[in-house]
């Protein structure tokens, strides 16, 4: 065993495939939406590092939920393009432009403390010294306190009033937590054997209830999602623990549930979308469709047979399982760039596969050696 993890230490190629593959795609996690706008906005005053200044509008966006639902936004950097049907997905603070910002929780403060959370423009106002505030003159300053905390952005509002309450709440900013997701199933993917129960997942979720689906091919072949008794689910609440329950001798394979239900998206909340647009943080949220997906996955363990020498004398199951190992790890690292490479005669697994051969052959080797020589010592005391 020793020499096989030597074999196995001596092909980077094998490491390197496991530590470097390709990251599986991010499963459906809370709610997503279509951009519809800028609804409520002023003007503000950008200065850019090169000297240049110009106008640009400051507010609150809304966004239309996928299944039912609406949100109010803010764009979280001055940078970017808020283009209108752009698509979103709700993301945490680390897969947004807000990961590794230290002013982060001072944003979501921000939120918490201004419009549209906020609906008391009088006392915004004088918490702020300004003499009045409009519904578009509060968003105006609170979009402008947030540009400066995403990205220090030397931005001002242009209305007075607007430019009072961005100094106060860029002044008066706490710190607050980064907000649940809506909607999220942790973790995203637990594995097990077949003829077992596989996780358990477990349903974070604001929701007072969500309904649990299990996908149709799983179904089909017997796999179901169960509780920690057994017993079946089809709906489920916050902290509630799901299970793959996957028939023996059930084929390799995976299984995903999807659990779906209606909840507000959390003030604080960032949507990022797959195009470079600028990412929006949540400031208020309807009752919203909201949608999260686990997948589940069962390996068959490999059992290997003890087999025979030349000599009759036996060799060790452990020869047999390697050589498994070594075929799958060959077939694993597979790929259409090394059909091409094929034809030359060349593979881009061939040192990972040499590697392999030149452990195992050592520890045959070994084994029928020590086979052999046992009878030889025993004649030799004899």
């Amino acid at each position: 065993m020793a020499l096989l993890a030597a074999a196995l230490t001596a092909a980077p190629g094998v490491r390197a495939a496991a530590d470097t593959g390709t990251p599986a795609l991010r499963p459906p996690e809370g709610a997503s939406a279509v951009l519809d706008g800028l609804k409520t906005y002023g003007q503000a005053v950008l200065r850019a590092p090169d000297g240049s200044v110009r106008q640009i509008p400051a507010g609150l966006y809304e966004m239309r939920v996928d299944g039912g639902g609406m949100l109010q936004t803010y764009g979280v950097g001055v940078a970017g393009n808020a283009q209108p049907q752009a698509r979103y997905t709700e993301s945490g603070w680390s897969g947004s432009p807000l990961g590794g910002n230290a002013e982060a929780g001072r944003i979501r403060w921000v939120l918490e403390h201004s419009y549209p959370q906020l609906n008391d423009l009088a006392g915004l106002a004088k918490a702020a010294g300004a003499g009045a505030l409009t519904a578009e003159s509060a968003a105006a300053g609170t979009q402008v306190a947030i540009w400066r905390l995403a990205d220090g952005a030397q931005v001002e509002a242009a209305d007075p009033d607007a430019e009072k309450l961005a100094d106060h709440l860029q002044r008066a900013a706490g710190r607050l937590p980064e907000p649940p997701a809506s909607l999220k199933l942790e973790p995203g993917s637990a594995s097990g054997p077949a003829g077992g129960r596989i996780g358990p997942v477990t349903v974070r979720t604001g929701a007072q209830s969500v309904t649990v689906t299990p996908d149709a091919a799983a179904a089909a072949m017997g796999v179901r999602v169960v509780d920690a008794e057994g017993k079946p689910v089809t709906a489920a609440a916050n902290g509630s623990r799901l299970y793959f329950e996957v028939p023996p001798g059930t084929p390799d394979g995976t299984a995903s549930v999807t659990v779906q239900g209606s909840t507000k998206v959390p003030v604080g909340r960032v949507f990022t979308s797959g195009l470079p647009t600028q990412a929006q943080i949540v400031a208020g949220s309807s009752e919203s469709a909201t949608a999260a997906q686990a997948t589940g996955v069962w390996p068959q363990p490999i059992v290997a047979e003890a087999g025979t020498a030349g000599d009759g004398n036996p060799v060790p199951a452990v020869t047999q399982a390697a050589g498994a190992a070594a075929a799958a790890a060959a077939a694993a690292s597979s790929s259409p760039e090394e059909e091409r490479l094929a034809t030359s005669g060349s593979s881009a697994a061939t040192p990972v596969i040499a590697s392999l051969a030149v452990g195992l052959v050592v520890l045959g080797g070994l084994v029928v050696l020590m086979v052999r020589k046992r009878p030889l010592d025993d004649e030799d005391r004899a």
